[in-house]
């Protein structure tokens, strides 16, 4: 593991969360893109994991205090339990999450790039995360003003009182302008298409709604729910790819909804700067695109135990689930079964969890 520290240039006010959240950034290159982010993340923690060759030089510009942990150092505090972290694909992000200790963790990707909102300002977006993260979800009841917390929004006529405190926010997931987040099949026939349409909304996704939860950027309470934002093993040599985020996010989402927690999706957005080729990416698809019709009505159709009091029993419990109802599907399931509960395993003995939150919430 590498580490490298420059103190930054005094900047007026203290930024939000400054000591309670890390920036986790998967990197194959160079993260030359840290300085149009200068502004935003020069006073955060980063921890940067490397894919693919450990002995390739990561460059990471002056003026970031850092961790670097390259597959070397995976295996060296995992042991043979390393391999449940994908390899060469960008759900090695999840071992960021396993070794920060901090309440909040925001993670994007080394192609994306600060956003302009349509009258020109640079959209912090970091900033707006924890804004989602700190103020509360309303999953029971949809407020047809969508983030009813946000400034100059208010709950409608007709919500309950008894729901208007909401319920803590676990995930804040962004958006994106410019290449959009297609699949192979969508890229092919679309290959010019460009996501150029800016909306000024946040809302909470109802309880009971799945998602796509695409990771360049996104932003969740380590604490309440970072044990399911396991993100993998979908990547190289796998029969699958390219699904490692969307499925950290059923997960997340069912178990979300079990212990009666909030996601929010819409702002921020960033800029994503990279078209990756379709074919590749067809290659890396083909079963998932088979599979998903069989995926999500598995998840729609997951249901939690009372007993399932945290995050980690919830998580060996779907674990459990995809064993026995998608391993039918194909061997791969079981395998991914089992890596789901190495990395329980795993993040208890990193993470132990003397003072995990319990739940679920009673009532809802």
């Amino acid at each position: 593991m590498a580490t490298g520290r420059v103190a930054p240039a005094s900047v007026p006010g203290t930024p939000l969360l400054k000591d309670e959240l890390d920036i986790v950034i998967p990197a194959i290159r160079s993260l030359d893109f840290l300085e149009t982010w200068r502004p935003f993340f020069q006073h955060y923690h980063l921890i940067i994991v490397q894919d693919g060759d450990p002995s390739r030089a990561i460059r990471v510009p002056e003026g970031f205090e850092y961790e670097l942990y390259n597959r070397n150092d995976v295996k060296r505090i995992l042991g043979p339990r390393a391999a449940c972290i994908s390899f060469k694909d960008s759900a090695c992000r999840s071992f960021g999450y396993l070794v920060s200790k901090k309440k909040y963790v925001f993670t994007i990707d080394d192609d994306c790039f600060v956003a302009k909102d349509p009258s020109g300002k640079e959209i912090n977006a970091l900033e707006q995360h924890i804004k989602n993260l700190l103020s509360s979800s309303t999953p029971f009841f949809f407020n047809t003003l969508y983030d009813p917390y946000r400034e100059g929004a208010d709950f409608v006529r007709g919500y309950p009182f008894s729901l208007r405190e909401g319920v803590p926010t676990a995930v804040s997931h962004g958006l994106w302008l410019n290449i959009p987040d297609y699949d192979a099949p969508t890229q092919l026939v679309k290959p010019l298409g460009r996501n150029n349409r800016y909306v000024d909304a946040v809302l909470t996704i109802p309880k009971g709604s799945l998602f796509p939860m695409c990771g360049i950027n996104l932003a969740f309470n380590r604490e309440l729910i970072g044990p399911a934002m396991f993100f993998g093993p979908l990547g190289d040599g796998e029969l699958i790819g390219r699904y490692d985020d969307m499925w950290a996010g059923w997960c997340t989402k069912v178990i979300c909804d079990h212990m009666g927690w909030g996601v929010k999706t819409g702002l921020p957005y960033i800029w994503r700067n990279k078209a990756i080729n379709p074919f590749l990416n067809l290659k890396k698809e083909c079963n998932g695109v088979y599979w998903l019709e069989e995926l999500i009505p598995f998840f729609q159709c997951v249901t939690l135990p009372k007993e399932c009091t945290t995050v980690q029993k919830c998580y060996i419990e779907i674990s459990k689930q995809v064993k026995a109802k998608l391993g039918k599907l194909d061997p791969y399931f079981n395998k991914l079964a089992e890596a789901m509960v190495t990395w329980i395993e795993v993040w208890d003995e990193l993470n132990p969890p003397t003072n995990a939150p319990s739940g679920p919430v009673k009532g809802k």
